[in-house]
């Protein structure tokens, strides 16, 4: 529940703040009829990404024995490394993401085309949505189908409310403090995603565990107790991992945390282009 709520908060004020700057600067500029393209794309867009959503679980749920670990491996590692990419990207595009934006609502609205405006929410929010439909599997793979699904709902409307009142100025929050926090909370999620990615691998027979079990703390703090799965489904707490899960989890933190929290070069600061 913890995973799926985080993940939903985290990508819906997202979406959320991308369709709000949008609306916010169609106002702004006198194009405040044009808003129902956006809302257009931006439904379209939803739907597009239940319907990835529904695929996924589907096909997982369709194949059993070692396709079954094999495709879990593959969606968790995945699930990793689009992760890891989003908090860069995220990271990258906080200080931009308005003026990038507005530009291409200029862009937008100079080619008069009822679609333009339509297609640039769908293409910002569908990116969200697919992005949010590999998370949500990979976390129901450590957490009941009935916690997921009312995180998800829970982190959704919480991002929902967030965002209105954001865009309607009501609430001053410190972006860059949320995603930063945020952020340090899946980046945990992704290092958990790709030790259970591996220990899926080992399931399969695909990558050799060296030590199966390094320790085996379960008595203590069982994995599949109340505190144990929540630990599980937020950051693949594993009661008796192996060497590899231990290496790889480690390992991910010291890399990619370390590059995460060096300090951004003034390229890196520079926009994105389209």
């Amino acid at each position: 529940m913890g995973a799926s709520f985080l993940i939903m908060l985290r990508e819906g004020l997202e979406a959320a703040l991308i369709i709000g700057i949008i609306l916010a600067y169609l106002a702004k500029t006198g194009h405040r009829s044009r808003s129902g393209s956006v809302w257009t794309g931006t439904l379209a867009a939803v739907l597009m990404s239940v319907l990835a959503g529904g695929l996924i679980f589907m096909t997982a749920g369709s194949i059993e024995g070692r396709a079954e670990e094999l495709f879990e491996g593959i969606a968790m590692l995945t699930a990793a490394a689009v992760l890891t990419y989003m908090i860069f990207w995220m990271r990258r595009q906080a200080i931009n993401i308005r003026a990038h934006l507005q530009a291409q609502v200029n862009t937008a609205l100079e080619s008069r085309s009822v679609l333009a405006l339509g297609l640039l929410a769908f293409v910002a929010v569908g990116r969200e949505g697919i992005e949010t439909a590999l998370f949500m599997f990979a976390a129901a793979q450590a957490a009941s189908p009935y916690a997921t699904t009312l995180g998800g709902l829970l982190g959704l409307g919480a991002a929902a409310v967030l965002g209105y009142l954001l865009y309607r100025g009501t609430y001053r929050m410190n972006l860059r403090a949320f995603f930063n926090v945020t952020s340090i909370l899946l980046l945990l999620f992704a290092a958990g995603l790709l030790a259970h990615g591996i220990h899926e691998f080992h399931e399969a027979a695909v990558i050799p565990a060296v030590i199966e079990h390094v320790w085996d703390i379960n008595p203590v703090l069982n994995e599949a107790s109340t505190l144990g799965s929540f630990l599980k489904a937020l950051f693949g707490y594993n009661g008796d991992p192996s060497l590899i899960e231990v290496l790889a989890w480690v390992g991910y933190l010291v890399v990619v945390g370390g590059a995460y929290f060096r300090p951004a070069t003034a390229r890196e600061l520079q926009p994105l282009r389209a």
